[in-house]
């Protein structure tokens, strides 16, 4: 069994290695073309190649930010663990001195040594020196008699080079003696101990003067230098950072921040003091220890140390009382000041501006979110008063004399200006990754704007049943007349399709900024560079969109039913002409011809209210058609009373039924807003007509007219309801009349009637 299962297991790894074999096969050839083979595999374009690239260098900005984070969440910890081997060392070299010090006395105290009483006194080991008599004694027992003095001299006098040097020919000459056994082996401890006890006095010495606020820079740098030669390199760059650090403690004394004082000059003398302070720190450091690992690391360690002292006393005194009162300029402006301070110490290997965003990125998002909802709160209490009026921009204001005037309501041309006042501010917030967060606030307050808008309609369902946010607890004006209504959507329209992407470009990366100059394109394809701020505009367009529709809906329903909630477009107006029996005027039935009306007023609003964006007002005729044809097409009742009803459709309400399709493809193709869900609704409308009355076991087709018989009456319809008189002939003029006719008749070969 078990070799069964081998076998098995061995032949598709056998049948694995010749397809690999045979796909080998084509780069074994000698007529192999590298070339020809990779651009047979790359399919792609140029524009694909380029989102590709973006796409990578996105990736590449992402990994790069999270090794950073990463590196940072554990640094500390290695830092500090780090430091305490480096302690343990030190602490454990001591050891092993004390330890050899002891060692020696103890083996001298074994051997029974004893000085004679003419040369050692009963005192000769006090405080550390050796009393001799000089009768009989060498030149080198002598120096061991007048070295301590020495050394007290030299420390006495403050001579720090001349001790290093004493220290080290005493050092020498120690090893020496012990090497040729010239002095004996209590003398030579009794100098060890002098020469530690000294060293040690020394050392104090340096470390108190270099701690001095006083001391110069390069008296600091020598002190640091003398004490790393006396043996003890941890703890001389332990003082040269405290040194540092209290050399600009007391420089501080002299910043007195108050209430009254500019928040960027304090953030600006401090950070300028507090950076300063950590760059010459890390230069000595440097200079003095060079690279070693265990150097570097206690530096970082004090330096991201002091840099989240500056930012605690930045948030204290500068930014926590502008980003309560939503000052975003002033916020953002001292986090800037900040950081571009700690940035020039990254090329001294100090990233620590990681560090700054930490504490300062949550304050300016409060600034951020307070300026957003003064921005709302503002346009609110205008919306509350705005006639709903387009004018141009008031005189006198900051965006009045601009090459871009555009007529806006009061609360829009209010919104505007705090927009653009907003996106002055947030230019420096691109330094702390909160440009999406700026566009995400705008988009959402927008959003709400919006929602203003379609409150102000009159009768709008979603004043009922949606649960606004933001906006939805203020009074808003109604626009009343169709002319008002319009006004909502050309505020809306204009602010999502040019004013706020238009502002959102100063939060474009720094690598697009600066080619922003020499760039003579127009604004909207200059956006169009950015897929961030592309797809923002989009979700503006969107929103708009919601207003489209409420205002569709709202003024399709204002035709198909009464005040009472009678339906003006019921199937009974259809089957109840073959009843009758009086002479039918064939003309379009009322609320079509209302309809057109309506459209034809709304064309003329609107071609002054969106100048230059005609496309907007023809997709908005275009949807209220649409609305109204895709309501008739989808209304159930409609159609079972159609088809089941207990009177069928006849031929006169066949032919009404067509007519009326027929007056809407025609007016729609004429004012150039015939859609594709127009045509397919029309056509289904038609559709579900004929199979109704072909139900009855009658022809449909027998019983209605020729094409050109419902074009004369459609276009009659629309130059009579338009006011435009016939010519004597009976002749329709009109310029577009023979393009109407065309365009019906071609409907209808291309539909399904």
């Amino acid at each position: 069994m078990a070799a069964k299962t081998a076998r098995s297991k061995a032949t598709p790894t056998k049948e694995n290695g010749v397809r690999v074999e045979e796909g080998l096969s084509l780069f074994k050839s000698d007529k192999f073309d590298a070339d020809a083979y990779v651009q047979s595999k790359c399919s792609i374009n140029e524009k694909d190649i380029k989102q590709l690239c973006s796409y990578l260098l996105d990736l590449k900005r992402a990994s790069a930010e999270e090794m950073r984070r990463s590196v940072y969440a554990n640094y500390p910890a290695f830092i500090r663990t780090s430091k305490e081997i480096s302690d343990l060392e030190g602490e454990l070299s001591s050891i092993r001195n004390l330890l050899s010090t002891q060692a020696t006395l103890i083996h001298g105290l074994a051997n029974g040594v004893n000085v004679d009483d003419d040369k050692v006194s009963d005192g000769s080991l006090a405080n550390g020196s050796l009393n001799f008599d000089e009768n009989g004694l060498s030149d080198l027992e002598k120096w061991a008699t007048e070295y301590p003095d020495q050394l007290d001299a030299l420390l006495a006098e403050r001579r720090v080079d001349e001790a290093l040097a004493a220290f080290d020919e005493g050092e020498i000459l120690i090893s020496q003696a012990n090497e040729k056994h010239t002095l004996s082996s209590s003398v030579l401890s009794s100098l060890q101990y002098s020469i530690a006890e000294r060293k040690q006095k020394l050392a104090d010495q340096l470390a108190k003067a270099a701690c001095q606020p006083s001391t110069r820079g390069g008296e600091l740098r020598s002190a640091i230098a003398a004490l790393k030669r006396l043996g003890d390199g941890p703890r001389a760059h332990t003082v040269l950072l405290d040194a540092h650090y209290q050399r600009y403690q007391y420089n501080m004394q002299t910043l007195r921040p108050s209430s009254t004082s500019y928040g960027g000059a304090y953030t600006a003398a401090l950070s300028q003091l507090v950076f300063s302070a950590i760059s010459q720190a890390s230069s000595d450091s440097l200079g003095i220890f060079g690279k070693e690992p265990a150097y570097s690391s206690e530096l970082v360690t004090w330096a991201t140390k002091q840099t989240e002292a500056f930012s605690l006393l930045v948030k204290r005194h500068a930014l926590a009382s502008s980003a309560a009162a939503g000052g975003l300029r002033a916020a953002a402006e001292c986090a800037q000041i900040a950081l571009g301070h700690c940035s020039l110490l990254e090329a001294r290997g100090l990233s620590l501006c990681p560090v700054l965003l930490k504490h300062f990125k949550p304050i300016v998002e409060q600034a951020l979110e307070a300026n957003l909802k003064r921005i709302e709160e503002n346009t609110a209490a205008m919306a509350a008063a705005d006639d709903w009026v387009l004018t141009y921009p008031p005189a006198g204001s900051r965006h009045a004399s601009t090459a871009f005037q555009n007529k806006l309501s009061s609360s829009a041309h209010r919104f505007n200006l705090m927009v653009q006042d907003f996106f002055e501010d947030v230019g420096p917030l691109l330094s702390m990754q909160l440009g999406s967060k700026a566009l995400e606030g705008l988009f959402r307050v927008f959003n709400s704007y919006v929602d203003v808008l379609i409150r102000a309609l009159p009768g709008s369902i979603e004043e009922e049943e949606a649960n606004f946010e933001g906006f939805g607890n203020k009074i808003v004006q109604m626009a009343e007349t169709e002319a008002n209504q319009l006004a909502l959507l050309a505020n809306a329209s204009l602010l999502a399709d040019e004013l706020l992407p238009r502002a959102a470009m100063k939060l474009a990366p720094l690598d697009q900024t600066s080619h922003r100059t020499d760039d003579l394109r127009r604004p909207a394809d200059r956006q169009n560079r950015n897929p961030e701020q592309r797809e923002w505009k989009r979700r503006l367009l969107s929103t708009v969109d919601k207003l489209k529709d409420a205002f569709c809906r709202q003024h399709a329903l204002d035709l198909i039913f009464t005040e009472e909630g009678d339906s003006h477009l019921s199937a009974d107006m259809y089957i109840s002409m073959d009843g009758n029996g009086d002479d039918v005027d064939w003309f379009p039935s009322l609320i079509f011809q209302e309809l057109f009306a309506k459209l034809n007023r709304m064309a003329s609003l609107a071609a002054d209210m969106f100048i230059g964006r005609e496309r907007f007002a023809t997709s908005l005729l275009m949807r209220l058609t649409e609305t109204v044809i895709l309501w008739l097409s989808g209304d159930q009742s409609f159609w079972d009373d159609i088809e089941e009803g207990p009177k069928p459709l006849g031929p006169l309400g066949l032919r009404q039924l067509y007519l009326d399709m027929k007056f809407v493809i025609c007016f729609a193709s004429q004012g150039r807003y015939l859609s594709r869900n127009l045509h397919r609704g029309t056509n289904e409308i038609i559709s579900k007509a004929l199979a109704a009355f072909a139900a009855t076991g009658l022809d449909p087709y027998s019983e209605l007219p020729e094409d050109d018989w419902f074009n004369e009456i459609c276009i009659d319809g629309m130059e009579r309801l338009s006011g435009k008189a016939k010519g004597n002939n009976g002749e329709v003029h009109s310029p577009t009349a023979s393009v109407s006719a065309q365009s019906v008749s071609s409907a209808r070969s291309h539909g399904s009637y």
